[in-house]
């Protein structure tokens, strides 16, 4: 024992997580060529490697449910983007705005809403070059816009279990089903998606302050009928499943599947698609915080973290939003995991930390990677997000939406 009272498994154990949350935090590894995933993998492999964790224990701690699930959405919505559904449809919304206030509720709710269902890191590159086309045929800035396909995917995601990867991990986590999650949450989605449209409305007076109308354009939209018609249905299937109690992993995977079964597209460009480094991300991750909880995370040591009175509303969106935008939601939520489950109702409190670490990704252009996907999908096209102006709109938005949670949940 040393005279901090830790053996030497732990404190390789605080060395290990530290060292992989800060890499994950700046995104990579000092003076290496390391990413967040490979970072990750470092993590796990060095848990087990110094004896933290035994191979054995290194498996379970992957949730291979929330894996599942991820891996199943990402082949849908790549069906899905890959028809050309996603063009056909907010084309055809698009089209019929004949105000910059229209365009921008068009763009918001429609990013919102596909969002809300289908993981909002995927909308984000679908939209974000739709709003490009569209705003540059319209002669509009299309700053603003960019900068709503990013807060409103953020928003809208909230809603339920597959709207984004950390809600996927609490919905596995918590047990808590599809419906009483998009029941608990729906209302914060709803309302914040609102306070969106008013914010960027506000704060960009010059573009949405007018009585010009908006002339008539049609969006080039090169789509599959049948493929996209198939997509859709199962896509719509898939939805209605969850809602009906189905295992949210097996259903996922099982639509997957089925859009595989095609003449049409081939298998590579669908694989593509797949977010390889997420999963990996996830993997090692579940893994390094696993070893932290198993080497000191003792009955003590959480009954003094009690204190912090994280059963409170207020006090838990707090911690959440700050630890979100220190290391990432997905990190975050992972951290605070063996927290909640000592609290009187874990439950809720999970949908708080739903809430918080989703909202928390708005206050900076760097506190979500939907955030970072608009921005670069932008600056390939000339376009310039710069911190600042995202974040004048992006920090009180937060903030407004935080409190929306607050109110809803308590």
């Amino acid at each position: 024992m040393t005279g901090w009272g830790l053996n030497a498994t732990q404190i390789l154990a605080i060395a290990v997580f530290l060292a992989t949350y800060v890499a994950i935090a700046i995104g990579r590894m000092p003076g290496l060529r390391v990413d967040r995933a490979g970072a990750a993998l470092i993590g796990a492999a060095l848990m087990v490697g110094c004896g933290v964790l035994s191979l054995e224990d290194a498996y379970r701690a992957i949730d291979l449910d929330t894996i599942t699930l991820l891996l199943g959405m990402m082949i849908v919505v790549a069906n899905l983007r890959l028809s050309g559904f996603f063009r056909m449809v907010t084309g055809w919304a698009a089209g019929r705005a004949r105000h910059p206030v229209l365009l921008l509720s068009v763009v918001v709710m429609t990013t919102g809403v596909l969002s809300a269902f289908l993981v909002n890191d995927a909308i984000c590159l679908v939209m974000a070059p739709i709003v490009i086309t569209l705003t540059r045929a319209l002669d509009r800035n299309p700053v603003p816009y960019l900068i709503a396909v990013a807060l409103a995917s953020n928003v809208g995601s909230t809603a339920t279990i597959t709207g984004n990867p950390q809600n996927m991990i609490i919905g596995n986590l918590s047990g808590i089903s599809y419906g009483a999650f998009t029941g608990a949450l729906l209302p914060v989605a709803a309302l914040g998606l609102l306070v969106t449209i008013l914010f960027v409305l506000l704060l960009n007076p010059r573009e949405y302050m007018t009585r010009q109308a908006l002339r008539s354009v049609t969006v080039p939209a090169h789509y599959h009928g049948w493929l996209a018609a198939k997509a859709a249905l199962v896509s719509v299937a898939m939805i209605a499943l969850f809602f009906l109690g189905q295992p949210v992993a097996k259903v996922a995977i099982c639509a997957a599947a089925l859009l595989l079964l095609t003449r049409r597209i081939e298998p590579r460009k669908v694989y593509a698609e797949i977010d390889g480094p997420l999963l990996l991300m996830f993997a090692g991750l579940f893994v390094v915080v696993r070893g932290l909880e198993h080497a000191v995370l003792t009955p003590d040591l959480l009954a003094q973290a009690a204190r912090l009175d994280l059963g409170n509303t207020a006090i838990l969106t707090g911690v959440t939003a700050i630890l979100s935008n220190l290391v990432s939601n997905v990190p975050a939520v992972l951290v605070l995991k063996p927290f909640i489950e000592h609290l009187h109702d874990p439950q809720r409190a999970w949908l708080v930390v739903a809430m918080a670490s989703t909202l928390a990704g708005n206050f900076t252009l760097l506190g979500s990677v939907a955030n970072l996907i608009v921005a670069e999908r932008a600056a390939k096209d000339g376009i310039t997000i710069d911190f600042w102006t995202y974040f004048r709109i992006g920090a009180p938005l937060t903030l407004a939406t935080l409190a929306i949670g607050v109110f809803v949940l308590s």
